[in-house]
């Protein structure tokens, strides 16, 4: 992908009105000042939906430790008291105990269901949403509080209604702001670029801006909420900004003494997935607030979490100077671990403009880290965003034969001549092949990654990384956890190597995740 800012969109690619205006959640984590000439706006503009109805009241609580790794029945369970699990020993900057409270709700019958929303009559798996469990508890785990809400125009529950209508409408909760990450609160800005604080006209709401003059709340922007809500679709990759302003939140309310609240919702990749790189030892010497978005975190470039469960990991591995006074997690209902996107039966809202399917965050890290390289287009600017890798001087069906010579399981590559309407390589006319996972459960997205940029160099005879700009190469070092990857390429080293030069720290990982695990997988 190219994770720079992209001036203008593809004009003719006919996404719905809500959609379509999206950006791409990739920016460096550096934010670029408004031009002088298009002072940033008072407010935000959106068409205004209708507000949401309020939702039928669901049977009590029984709440659960954080911790277990378990997967709610479907059945009633007994009320109970809150049973919490204490967050790891704080580091010497904690000034707060955090209680991680996981609350699990029996659902209230189901309404009928839209056609994107299947009901479990239907025989097709049914996936409910942390709003949803919610909603179907009473919002018993806000009553007669002050909500604050980060989220965007993916932050819907299972029948498409915004989560700030359902907030709205919700009995005995007050909304009184919202927070944008990147692109906004709507998605209506660009990626990378910088985005203002505003009032919501629609609302009336204060939006604060966690992408413009500063990526973490202010003690002035939490002043007037008890606790802030998350609820916001990731797509399973380190470098996707979301999971770093969720970081960057969760250590404000700590400094605040606010609590933090995780809507839940599925790792679109699978939970079962851990691929990739480590962090390198100079960023993790970084202050949290100093390191890029694109790469804030101690995981793998691939985590297989959901935001819930890296939210309760981010406490418990003590990772953020302040715990939040209290972090909740509204779990999902019906998702296991090994399910993609697809399986869930839930619609796709793009949580920006270049992940406009489900395949796209597929497509995201397998092809992502290339799209910076000079000579190299991976999608964006076209109509496969992500779903492409090529150049004028690649011999795609070279490329395609030393792909399938590697019998990379679950992976496609189809020879492909395709032309971008904008953004880098612009009107010209590039040779590669369309890259697609044909079997998420066998493959390997980064080690298909990896083969990929080896594979261009062969096929070009030298190598392409070290033509890069400054300032791609500080991105690209970034998005890599640190200069290793790029040293290694550049060296012609076999990226076999590398791959298994990771895997220390996967293994290390995958153990490390398991107490905050709250999805089981089905057994085989």
């Amino acid at each position: 992908m190219s994770f720079r800012p992209f001036l203008f969109l593809l004009p003719f690619l006919a996404l719905s009105p809500v959609l379509g205006r999206a950006q791409e959640a990739s920016g460096s984590g550096t934010t670029a000042a408004p031009a002088a000439s298009a002072p940033a706006p008072s407010a935000t503009p959106d068409p205004a939906p209708a507000p949401a109805p309020p939702v039928a009241p669901g049977p009590v609580t029984a709440t659960a430790p954080a911790a277990a790794p378990s997967d709610p029945a479907p059945t009633a369970a007994p009320a109970a008291s809150a049973a919490s699990v204490p967050a790891a020993p704080p580091s010497p900057t904690t000034t707060t105990t955090t209680t991680i409270t996981t609350t699990v709700a029996t659902p209230a019958p189901s309404p009928p269901a839209a056609s994107t929303a299947p009901s479990a009559s239907s025989g097709l798996k049914v996936v409910r949403l942390g709003i949803d469990v919610l909603a179907a508890d009473d919002f018993k785990a806000l009553a007669g509080k002050r909500v604050g809400l980060i989220t965007n125009q993916s932050g819907v529950n299972r029948k498409g209604i915004s989560t700030i209508d359902v907030l709205r409408a919700a009995p005995n909760v007050k909304l009184v702001a919202l927070y944008g990450p990147e692109h906004g609160v709507y998605g209506a800005e660009h990626a990378g670029l910088y985005v203002a604080s505003s009032v919501d006209t629609r609302t009336s709401l204060p939006v604060y801006s966690l992408y413009g003059d500063t990526k973490k709340p202010t003690p002035d922007m939490l002043k007037d909420i008890d606790v802030l809500v998350l609820d916001i679709q990731d797509i399973g990759a380190r470098s996707y900004t979301f999971i770093g302003t969720m970081a960057l939140a969760m250590e404000a309310c700590g400094e605040a003494g606010k609590e933090f609240m995780v809507l839940d919702r599925p790792n679109p990749i699978g939970g079962n997935r851990v691929e990739g790189m480590p962090l390198g030892a100079k960023t993790l010497a970084l202050d949290l607030k100093s390191r890029s978005l694109v790469g804030n975190l101690p995981i793998p470039y691939v985590h297989g979490l959901t935001m819930g469960e890296l939210a309760q990991m981010i406490v418990g591995e003590g990772w953020i100077k302040a715990a939040p006074k209290k972090l909740t997690v509204i779990p999902m209902k019906g998702w296991k671990r090994e399910m993609t996107w697809k399986e869930t039966n839930l619609a796709w809202v793009p949580p920006s403009p270049h992940i406009p399917t489900p395949e796209s965050t597929f497509g995201y890290v397998l092809t992502g880290l290339w799209g910076d390289i000079p000579g190299i287009a991976n999608g964006v600017g076209y109509t496969l965003p992500f779903g492409l890798v090529g150049g004028a001087t690649i011999d795609r069906y070279a490329l395609q034969k030393g792909m399938e010579d590697r019998k990379l399981p679950g992976m496609l590559f189809i020879p492909t001549l395709f032309q971008p309407f904008y953004f880098g390589n612009k009107d010209k006319l590039l040779s590669g092949v369309q890259v697609i996972c044909t079997d998420p459960a066998k493959a390997n997205l980064m080690t298909t990654s990896m083969a990929l940029i080896e594979e261009i160099q062969t096929e070009l005879g030298h190598e392409v990384l070290s033509s890069m700009s400054k300032s791609d190469t500080d991105l690209f070092d970034k998005l890599c956890g640190g200069d290793t990857v790029r040293l290694h390429l550049i060296a012609r080293k076999p990226v076999a190597d590398l791959i298994a030069s990771w895997q220390p720290f996967l293994d290390d990982f995958r153990v490390r995740r398991e107490k905050y695990l709250l999805y089981k997988t089905t057994p085989p």
